[in-house]
């Protein structure tokens, strides 16, 4: 994997370093159909994170003059944002999660809760730590843990510091109906009776399992589509009529659940966020890794983002700082956006989270073929709301809007503009409620 990975970044390199003769390095010619240097960024994914620092270090000494923002999640000794260091993540996930409990009026700690992905994952661990439920059941690569009374909070939180399994959980702190079954184990018996004929079989199944049962169900790992038509029946009690085993299922994990099961689900009256909603803390916190990058020099990006001797320095804390509020000002916009318009049209939020995504990349496209970047006034306002402070506060806002490159400039515009402009009006905003936005947020002279 690792050597298919090297190979690629290789190729990608080999397009984008030509020299001056636009003649590739083995001496063959390049067609360049662009006609304008390309900023291409590698975000980590399942089972990537550790390549991320090898692909940076291998363009710097390939000469690209781009290679702090080629890559991202990298280990914070050059200058990366890993993402389950900080639980980045966990952070958006969460904010929909606090704020479904805020909507229907229930606190935390009142809830039960089902986790897939476990103590030894970015987004088990994370979600571990960050939040204070009562966590019935968690699934992970070692078997299922499961206590109807809550699993021991202190124990938990020690595994995921640890990123540890399921199996090295204390069994002596579970309840007399407690229990853990191992993928390994075979022809075992449940405290009530209930016999396991395959540990790895119950892994599986085991969201699927009447005893996964809770309040809230957050997939933090498991394969695509775990849940299907097929079988999400088995997510719901053996009653008359069937009711759902779960009040609220937000996920972090991506694809856990197709999108016919969502809207069975849905209409049963689960309150459901879907993962494109969900979990877009981690690609917020990877595209503000790369402003920072594009933004200082090189000798500024070691001395300011790069943790060496386990010195953090001030500026990298504070900029991390800002990468968590903007997660979470972002989550909760979009939040509120799909709540509101759930209840305006009693569309399904699923599906909202779609017709969302859509209507901001419309706008987006709007605006990037517009001339409203153009506008001085207006392109610095709003950049100066995009930008995050420690950033302006160490090197100046002009100085950053300098050195980043103006492709890159006009995709943060862009998005900004629009995603705020849907989040506030919404799908069926009128044309003319844009300019109004565009007035009262961004020109407060109103000029």
């Amino acid at each position: 994997r690792l050597a298919a990975f090297q190979q690629y970044t290789s190729a990608l390199l080999d397009l984008i370093i030509p020299n001056e003769d636009n003649v590739h390095r083995d001496k063959k010619v390049l067609i360049d159909r662009i006609g304008a240097p390309e900023l291409l960024f590698l975000g980590p994914d399942e089972n990537t994170a550790d390549y991320m620092e090898w692909a940076a270090l291998y363009a710097r000494s390939r000469g690209y003059q781009q290679w702090k923002s080629l890559t991202t999640g990298k280990p914070p000794s050059i200058g990366g944002i890993p993402h389950d260091t900080y639980g980045m993540t966990t952070r958006s996930v969460h904010k929909y999660v606090m704020g479904v409990l805020g909507k229907v009026g229930v606190g935390e700690g009142e809830i039960t809760k089902l986790q897939t992905g476990g103590p030894d994952g970015d987004l088990g661990s994370n979600e571990i730590l960050i939040s204070h439920d009562i966590t019935t059941s968690i699934v992970d690569g070692s078997g299922v843990i499961h206590d109807p009374l809550g699993l021991n909070r202190d124990e938990l939180a020690r595994l995921a510091k640890q990123r540890g399994t399921c199996d090295l959980f204390d069994k002596s702190l579970l309840s007399k109906e407690g229990f853990y079954v191992s993928i390994d184990d075979r022809d075992v018996s449940l405290p009530d009776g209930t016999a396991v004929e395959s540990g790895l079989h119950f892994r599986n199944e085991f969201h699927l399992h009447a005893k996964s049962s809770a309040d809230l169900f957050v997939p933090c790992g498991g394969r695509p589509e775990s849940v299907t038509l097929q079988n999400v029946n088995k997510l719901f009690h053996n009653t008359s009529p069937p009711t759902p085993r779960f009040r609220f299922i937000v996920e972090g994990a991506n694809l856990f659940l197709s999108q016919e099961a969502r809207a069975v689900l849905e209409r049963a009256g689960v309150i459901l966020y879907k993962d494109a909603s969900a979990n877009k803390g981690g690609v917020t916190s990877s595209s503000l890794e790369v402003l920072a990058a594009l933004a200082l020099l090189d000798a500024e990006f070691e001395e300011h983002m790069c943790v060496k001797d386990s010195i953090v320095p001030p500026f990298y804390s504070a900029y991390v700082r800002d990468v968590i509020e903007i997660i979470e000002q972002n989550a909760a916009l979009e939040f509120e956006c799909i709540w509101r318009e759930h209840e305006r049209s009693g569309e399904m939020r699923h599906v909202l989270t779609d017709e969302i995504s859509d209507k901001i990349n419309h706008v987006n496209d709007f605006i990037t073929n517009s001339t409203l970047f153009d506008d001085v006034a207006i392109r610095r306002a709003v950049l100066q709301r995009v930008i995050p402070r420690s950033l302006q506060e160490l090197v100046g806002f002009d100085t950053v809007l300098e050195r980043v490159p103006a492709p890159y400039s006009r995709a943060l515009f862009s998005s900004y503009v629009a995603s705020r402009y849907v989040y506030r009006y919404g799908l069926d905003a009128p044309e003319v409620a844009f300019f109004s936005f565009m007035r009262d947020e961004f020109l407060k002279d109103g000029k």
